[in-house]
């Protein structure tokens, strides 16, 4: 961009004009200095992504080893038909400077493990946004970063939907009716996690038609995607398509509305600490969280000791997925 920018020098970004109005500009101020981590960047998590950035967030981090791929292009923000093959985290970038030249935006082509952890830098993160489909990599990132003490949202299974207006945000520990989010609480018990974290879900589950034919993706099949452009290699190189046993269908007014949930999750917690107009205090709300999610898992353990096992159902990525975040 060239020339000055719109706002430069004044105590309000104009950019930011219209949030500050409802939030106060003590709020943007701390959006601004704010780290977000965005693990994940498909229906769900691109979209979460430049949420933040059109609210003001200066420092998000984006990760993601996948590259775009045609199939990507009915549900996620940097999917076009000029970006096939491409990164999805250096073309996500691209897309938030685009929107906020002064955002600090670092791009990860990576997958986040238990062995990898370590140099995410978790510990000096204020917010980490989930949006990993594998079931292994979700629980090694929430156990984490809850560790790490960073403010944790998580996305759910947003495969098999079509009503946005079914979505909810409530303790991991209360949620119900998600074959993802069933997984992912009993493989929480299984390693002995006993935080909390909000998780947005859904309960809906529509079939999935499996007369169309699917190509891009199945396992045997072909890949639509150009194959990757600019010489990289390494952990970003990692292809999925062929990993995939069935592919679950998504549509972008669910995954995006999960999204956008997420990153009004970081935006009302912000607003709640530097604001001083929520209805409720912050250590209010926290202590009435704990209480509830002590009730919740005594509610979860109870069904699901009464409903026996989670099925696996429909796979995505690999055999220990239920449902995809997008």
């Amino acid at each position: 961009m060239s020339g000055v920018l719109p706002g430069a020098g004044s105590a309000i970004n104009p950019m930011f004009q219209r949030l500050s109005l409802l939030t106060g500009a003590s709020v943007i101020e701390a959006l601004g200095k704010t780290r977000v981590f965005v693990f994940g960047l498909g229906g769900v998590g691109s979209w979460c992504a430049e949420a933040l950035a059109r609210s003001g967030v200066g420092n998000i981090h984006i990760v993601d080893s996948d590259r775009v791929c045609v199939t990507n292009i009915n549900r996620q923000v940097q999917a076009t038909s000029q970006t096939l093959g491409l990164s999805k985290a250096e073309t996500l970038k691209t897309r938030l400077l685009e929107i906020n030249p002064r955002c600090t935006v670092s791009p990860w082509e990576r997958v986040f493990s238990r062995e990898n952890a370590g140099i995410f830098g978790l510990e000096k993160t204020d917010y980490c946004i989930d949006a990993i489909d594998s079931l292994t990599y979700k629980l090694d990132l929430i156990e984490y970063a809850v560790a790490a003490g960073s403010k944790l949202f998580s996305s759910m299974g947003m495969a098999q939907k079509l009503d946005p207006t079914r979505l909810r945000a409530a303790s991991v520990w209360d949620t119900m009716g998600c074959p993802l989010a069933r997984l992912v609480r009993q493989g929480l018990r299984k390693r002995g996690f006993s935080g909390d974290f909000t998780a947005v879900f859904s309960d809906e589950r529509l079939p999935l038609h499996g007369e169309i034919p699917v190509s891009c993706g199945a396992a045997g099949g072909r890949c639509f995607c150009p194959a990757g452009k600019g010489g990289n290699t390494g952990e970003k190189d990692i292809e999925w398509c062929s990993s995939k046993k069935v592919i679950n269908g998504s549509a972008v007014p669910v995954t995006a509305a999960a999204g956008m949930i997420l990153a009004s999750l970081v935006i009302r917690d912000c607003y709640e600490r530097f604001g001083g107009k929520a209805e409720e205090t912050a250590g209010a709300r926290e202590s009435a969280r704990a209480r509830e999610s002590a009730r919740a898992r005594e509610s979860a353990r109870a069904r699901e000791s009464a409903q026996g096992p989670a099925p696996v159902g429909r796979e995505t990525r690999a055999p220990e997925q239920a449902a995809s975040c997008g």
